[in-house]
């Protein structure tokens, strides 16, 4: 019976151990299938991504795989081993040992790991400071980040003003400074015409800091009144502002401040604070809000039509800027046809396009007053007869200058054909703005507005007149220039004063040249009056010998300049008119016109030659006409004549003024306004 039982429980563990090998058999093909399944689904699903990224999973399919089969060696070497083990020892130990289910010992059937990485927490950012707004900050519409609570509360004005913290006393060190700044206040708004608490937020930043200003001034007046038995407050107590703010009555709430934007710009405002307009934009930023809004519009942007609207209102504030800017106001003195509502000369048209354009036409019942009234005022003014009969002939392309033409013709050109208001008001603006720019250039003006002296040293001044060198290079050296302080466009426009004080010069350089053993002309060039430019009498001194021989170097030149026939005399002998026609010094004022171009050189102090441009074309440019004349005197280099210098701040001009001043200090005749008295 032993050898029986022994004999069974060998069988049963025999048939137990081949059923533990079966099912570690069919378990490794089962998981093998289901590997080679899940790998083909891999396979698949790759083939459907870029090159790289298929790349990239077979490479980690691969090494999953390999670590997979290697982690699979292992466990089923460390499972043999085990049974292996167990097989040697004795069978009791076997039979009484508790043996697992084939379910409990089999490995993973999944190939990857899934590892969760944590969800990153969102971190709060941190809680930004609260701006508050300095009592002391000046610059108030920079504040619009505050919050708005402690905006609104600062800014409303039945609220009880804060306690400040004062940090000077009444009748300190800076108590002077501040009474100063106060009575500024009041200066400036008298002069501008401003309300004083918008010059005190200007001036002190805020309402508050003024009438604590105000107190101040109050305890110095008393102080002062009641003498040193007054006992003054050492700071203020805010009384006047709480006056102020009882006085205030708060604003209605308009329908534009039930909105949030709205009370969130009303309570970026500061109570009292002037608001400023937006500047207008200039052309470079309105070119680039209108590149914008072109762009939105190709791209169909949905700003589109915010940007349109915003581009043409800059549009509109640029243009009236821009008017406003160039706006010139003129008087009567600078045109006389602007001068009066009445012109008796012309009619205006009673049509709508007439009304709408301001058409004039001639006036055919004028009167032979009207008539004089009319050549007095527009007697060499643009727009005038003399004008008006210039232009006919400059737009006639068949006009000829002949008796034929202009008898065939005469009714057209005898038309008079006036200008609008309009017209006439943009010529006048023109050639304001001309003489503006003309002073604004001129080397020879006295600035006022900056009290800046001339460009040109000054050697010698008058009260009407001032001498100064002649611009470099000198045909001939030791040259002067007299000008009038005032900007006159010829000498002939300077009146009795002036002159006297020219002549003045010119007796004294006279005396100076002839002690050098040198004569000396004197010459003006006014054949550019359309330029502007300042009337001056240059002086150049020559050789004594030739002297006697100038005026005929000038006459021929003169008779050689200018068209070979012409409306005025070639040459105007304003000297023979001073010795034979009685006229003495007044012989180049009564024999010239002022409103004609000319050309006059002095032989002496009363007379010389005179020469009327009329072709301003072929004259030459500047005072080349007269440096050519006299370097053929003087037998000077021909490009001396050509080339024309000009006047400069400090180098070799200061010290040529030098070297002339100790020459011309024994003539000088200023002297006598200065040390004379």
């Amino acid at each position: 019976m032993d050898g029986l039982d022994e004999f069974e429980k060998q069988l049963a563990a025999d048939k137990a151990d081949r059923e533990r090998r079966d099912d570690r058999k069919k378990h490794r093909h089962r998981h093998h299938d289901d590997d080679r399944h899940r790998r083909h689904h891999r396979d698949h699903d790759d083939q459907d991504h870029r090159h790289k990224r298929r790349r990239r999973s077979r490479d980690d399919h691969d090494s999953s795989r390999h670590k997979h089969r290697d982690r699979d060696r292992h466990r089923d070497r460390d499972r043999i081993e085990r049974h292996g083990d167990s097989e040697d020892k004795p069978s009791t130990e076997t039979g009484s040992a508790p043996v697992r289910d084939a379910w409990m010992t089999a490995p993973s059937a999944l190939d990857i790991e899934h590892i969760h990485r944590p969800t990153p927490r969102e971190k709060t950012p941190p809680k930004e400071p609260e701006r508050v707004i300095s009592v002391r900050e000046i610059n108030r519409g920079l504040g619009q980040h505050a919050t708005t609570t402690a905006v609104a509360a600062a800014r409303e004005p039945s609220a009880e003003p804060k306690e400040r913290v004062v940090d000077y006393k009444f009748g300190d060190s800076g108590s002077s400074w501040r009474m100063t700044k106060l009575r500024g206040v009041y200066s400036m708004a008298e002069d501008t015409g401003r309300p004083v608490e918008d010059v005190a937020i200007e001036r002190f930043g805020s309402l508050q800091e003024f009438d604590d200003a105000r107190e101040e001034r109050q305890e110095l007046d008393r102080a002062k009144s009641y003498g040193k038995g007054y006992s003054m407050k050492d700071k203020p107590t805010g009384d006047f502002y709480k006056e102020r703010l009882a006085k205030q009555e708060p604003p209605s709430p308009s329908p534009r401040a039930s909105s949030p934007l709205a009370a969130a710009d009303v309570a970026a405002t500061p109570a009292g604070t002037v608001v400023a307009a937006p500047p207008p934009m200039d052309q470079t930023a309105l070119n680039r809000l209108r590149a914008q809004m072109m762009k939105a519009k190709l791209r169909r942007a949905p700003n589109a039509a915010q940007l349109e609207e915003e581009y043409n209102r800059a549009a509109a504030g640029f243009t009236s800027s821009a008017s406003a800017a160039q706006s010139v106001v003129l008087s009567g003195q600078d045109s006389r046809l602007l001068a009066g509502n009445i012109r008796n000369e012309v009619r205006s048209v009673d049509t709508k396009r007439g009304r709408a354009r301001g058409t004039v036409v001639a006036n055919d019942d004028m009167t032979i007053d009207d008539m004089l009234r009319e050549e007095r005022r527009t007697k060499g003014q643009a727009g005038g007869e003399g004008g008006r009969l210039a232009e006919r002939i400059a737009r006639d392309g068949k006009f000829d200058d002949d008796l034929e033409y202009m008898d065939d013709n005469a009714e057209k050109l005898a038309q008079r054909v006036h200008r609008s208001e309009a017209s006439l008001r943009s010529m006048a603006v023109g050639e304001f703005q001309r003489a503006n720019r003309a002073l604004d250039r001129c080397p020879l003006c006295h600035r006022e507005d900056t009290k800046t002296p001339p460009v040109a040293p000054v050697l010698a001044l008058g009260t009407r007149a001032f001498l100064t060198l002649a611009t470099e290079p000198e045909v001939s050296a030791g040259g002067a220039v007299i000008v009038p302080t005032a900007h006159r466009r010829n000498l002939l426009e300077c009146d009795d004063d002036e002159w006297e004080e020219m002549r003045n010069f010119m007796k004294s350089l006279t005396r100076m040249y002839h002690a050098q053993g040198r004569e000396v002309l004197f010459y003006e060039n006014a054949a550019a009056p359309h330029r502007h430019l300042h009337a001056a009498m240059v002086a150049v001194p020559i050789p004594y010998a030739d002297g006697a021989t100038a005026p005929a170097y000038f006459r021929e030149a003169l008779l050689a300049a200018d068209e070979e026939w012409s409306q005025h005399r070639k040459i105007i002998d304003t000297g023979a008119a001073a010795r034979d026609g009685n006229l003495g010094r007044m012989a180049f004022r009564r024999s010239l016109a002022k409103e004609m171009p000319y050309f006059h050189v002095w032989f002496t102090l009363d007379g010389g030659l005179g020469h009327v441009v009329e072709d301003a074309a072929r004259w030459p440019r500047g005072d080349l006409f007269a440096r050519e004349v006299i370097a053929g005197i003087v037998d000077a280099e021909p490009h001396l004549a050509r080339k024309q210098g000009r006047w400069q701040r400090g180098g070799a001009d200061d010290a040529r003024a030098e070297a002339f001043k100790k020459e011309w200090r024994k003539f000088d005749w200023t002297r006598v306004l200065t040390e004379g008295e």
